[in-house]
């Protein structure tokens, strides 16, 4: 019993470390991930800055409408006369709060529920299961174009829509792997110390699950994005500054065919496929902390 009680000590203490100390083993040794990682960091912290470094223009310039990139502006102004690239460097902002607040819920649901579904088994694990796949299935745009006929969708109730929408796919893995890890020493050791079902969860399992966690909270973050963005081109979310917005603006300005001023359109795509490339090269690198066969 001491050999066991062990077990479940040092399953508190170590896998946290053992996961960031893999995670930044496994980023910095894969050249994507590296170059990922670094991309993600320089647009979170121009997010951040953006406000006291390119504070937005407020009010419109007629005679800057649509001008071609120069000195004073060096991406252009949009159709307001307003620079673009202030906008392109507070435009990530409310992207990357919208997307990690959508992943928060996702994981949260997918890991609690996955985890006391291979716990708890019998009845409550069925029901689980059946309603995962009745949660796969739903159509994800579809549903929110409906609900936003009912509704009106600000960015944050949109996160906290596509945070529920998102955890059936977490669950499914997550409780793959816990049954796995019931049959793990330190496991056993927690059920014969008669300790709580959630201490087991929360204290014992989920440290061990971090990888998985980490990668699909980068995958979460990349769907949520792709969503929002998609709603907002559509003209379907009320127009607030991100670079989904500029998008939506540009092409109802028909920039696409004014050439002198095509960065309006061109600066956010590049922007968001960034964004999007930095979060899937991190979450390849990631891959090899809950999946050593993949590792080089």
């Amino acid at each position: 019993m001491e050999n066991k009680s062990t077990y479940v000590t040092l399953s508190q203490s170590s896998g946290m470390k053992k996961f960031l100390h893999n995670s930044w083993f496994a980023i910095t040794h894969d050249k994507a991930g590296m170059v990922g990682f670094c991309l993600l960091i320089l647009i979170i912290v121009m997010s951040v800055t953006a406000p006291v470094v390119f504070p937005l223009d407020v009010e419109s310039d007629p005679s800057q409408i649509l001008t071609a990139p120069s000195a004073q502006h060096i991406l252009g102004t949009d159709h307001l006369g307003r620079d673009i690239w202030a906008q392109i460097a507070n435009g990530g902002r409310e992207l990357l709060l919208f997307a990690a607040l959508a992943a928060i819920i996702g994981i949260a649901l997918g890991v609690t529920l996955g985890a006391f579904s291979a716990i708890i088994g019998g009845r409550f694990d069925s029901v689980m299961l059946f309603l995962a796949d009745v949660w796969l299935s739903i159509p994800r745009i579809p549903l929110l174009v409906v609900l936003s006929g009912f509704f009106s969708l600000t960015s944050m109730k949109l996160a906290i829509v596509l945070g529920i929408l998102s955890w059936a796919g977490l669950y499914r893995t997550i409780r793959a792997e816990v049954l796995s890890l019931k049959e793990r020493d330190f496991i056993e050791a927690a059920f014969m110390q008669n300790l709580t079902k959630t201490h087991i969860v929360f204290k014992e399992i989920t440290p061990n699950l971090m990888g998985f966690i980490a990668v699909n909270f980068s995958l979460l973050m990349r769907s949520s994005i792709y969503s929002q963005v998609s709603l907002v081109f559509m003209g379907i979310l009320p127009l607030e500054q991100n670079w989904g917005v500029m998008i939506n603006q540009a092409w109802t300005q028909g920039v696409v065919y004014n050439p002198k001023c095509i960065w309006f359109i061109l600066a956010p795509t590049i922007m968001i496929c960034l964004l999007i490339i930095s979060l899937v090269w991190v979450g390849k690198a990631l891959e090899d902390v809950c999946n050593p066969s993949l590792r080089k």
